[in-house]
């Protein structure tokens, strides 16, 4: 019989996502465990798999389409021979949203009640079928979706419908509002994991009270130890390592959130949870926006764990393929832009996590030892902190573990 293949739930906080690409297409035989999709989620692009054997046979929701909620019907695979039944109605949560109102035609917007009654004339009265982002598209362009001929699945007007009338008569009042008056802007639609961060970074300014905590740390001597360290890696084979700066962070993070454990907690509204394990998120620049992959445990693991491990979680970061579990949770989070020359940056708290480290960029500069002039690598770290978890002096007794494990490296190694 006909089965419903739903849009899955890839991630805990996973609510709607992106059909990206079909990679099988209506009629194709589909055995358990091929790949049929690819969804873009808040966080990663990721193949689904099909759990049950048949044919393709029909396709509702067409590549591309955004906003598709979690358990909403896909396709339809049936058994060899069968046809596709044809009462299959459009998924409910798309089909049934409300239709967008019709705005008012206003003096100032003459094109676009000129161009609008020439395309209405030939539309049949009734419910307006459009999927949720079209509809939040034309309300916020003021576009009568009744005046567009959809071209998704049984007419449903989709995304690229409204951004095909939104190229084809924009109106007056609409260029006014989305572009300053010397033009030379363009809109540039959100991906999935752009509107993630815009809302949880919103909500955790508006709901976190942060206060941050910088100091100054000596990079010299974990320099050197660094140095001599990669000197003693094999030239090539599966032992060979390079340790970097932010690999020996990650573990000097990790041993100061065993030292200070009031640090590696989180806040609700019960409970104050405090981590055993020290998971330390590593935010990943991407083109679209940012991901932290996890290096779990890293009080326990070697520099040489650490650095392959990360090495290996940012490259699969940046090509889409990490698994949930590689990227969600997390206790501590740390952000490095020294690369990019940062004196110094606070970053925003992850939630649940309780602090988030911001490492600038390490810079030669005079310092006062004893009674004396020196130069030493210098970088600034600024700890943002979750008020409601971690009190300011648990935050400074925290930084001045870090500082500690930085400026004695052999800690890291011991």
């Amino acid at each position: 019989m006909a089965t419903e293949i739903l849009m899955p739930a890839l991630s805990p906080t996973m609510t709607e996502g992106k059909l990206a690409r079909w990679l099988k297409k209506e009629g194709d035989t589909v055995n358990s465990g091929d790949v049929l999709a690819e969804i873009e989620t808040d966080k990663a692009t990721m193949e689904v798999e099909a759990i049950e054997e048949g044919i393709l046979g029909r396709i509702l929701i067409q590549e591309g389409a955004e906003g598709v909620a979690v358990n909403t019907p896909i396709a339809i695979l049936v058994e060899e021979g069968e046809a596709v039944p044809d009462n299959i109605d459009m998924p409910k949560n798309v089909a049934s949203a409300e239709p967008a109102p019709v705005p008012q035609p206003v003096a100032s917007a003459p094109v676009a009640t000129q161009a609008a009654p020439a395309q209405r004339a030939d539309k049949p009265v009734g419910r307006v079928v459009a999927s949720p982002l079209a509809r939040r598209i034309a309300r916020q362009k003021n576009i009568d979706l009744a005046a567009i001929k959809g071209t998704g699945p049984n007419g449903r007007i989709v995304k690229r419908d409204v951004e095909a009338a939104l190229n084809k008569a924009p109106s007056a009042g609409q260029v006014a509002s989305a572009l300053p008056a010397s033009g030379g802007s363009s809109a540039v639609p959100h991906t999935t994991m752009r509107k993630v961060i815009a809302r949880r970074l919103s909500e955790s300014k508006a709901t976190i009270p942060h206060f941050y905590v910088s100091i100054d740390v000596e990079l010299d001597a974990l320099l050197a130890l660094r140095a001599q360290l990669n000197a003693m890696s094999p030239a090539e084979g599966a032992d060979a390592f390079k340790l970097s700066v932010n690999d020996m962070l990650i573990k000097a993070s990790a041993v100061a959130l065993k030292q200070v454990p009031e640090v590696n907690a989180s806040y609700t509204e019960d409970a104050m949870i405090l981590h055993e394990d020290a998971d330390i998120s590593v935010a990943v620049s991407l083109d679209d926006g940012l991901i932290t992959p996890i290096v779990k445990q890293a009080d326990r693991k070697s520099l040489k764990d650490i650095s392959q491990e990360a090495k290996d979680l940012i490259a699969r970061a940046r090509a889409g393929k990490l698994k949930p579990e590689e990227f969600q949770g997390g206790t501590f989070s740390i952000s490095n832009m020294g690369m990019y020359g940062v004196k110094d940056f606070a970053a925003i708290v992850n939630p649940p996590q309780a602090a988030i480290l911001a490492i600038a960029a390490g810079k030669k500069q005079a310092v006062v030892k004893g009674n004396e002039l020196a130069i030493a690598t210098v970088m600034t770290v600024t700890l943002s902190v979750d008020h409601r978890v971690v009190d300011g002096a648990a935050a400074a007794r925290w930084l001045s573990a870090f500082r500690t494990a930085v400026e004695s490296p052999l800690s890291l190694v011991l």
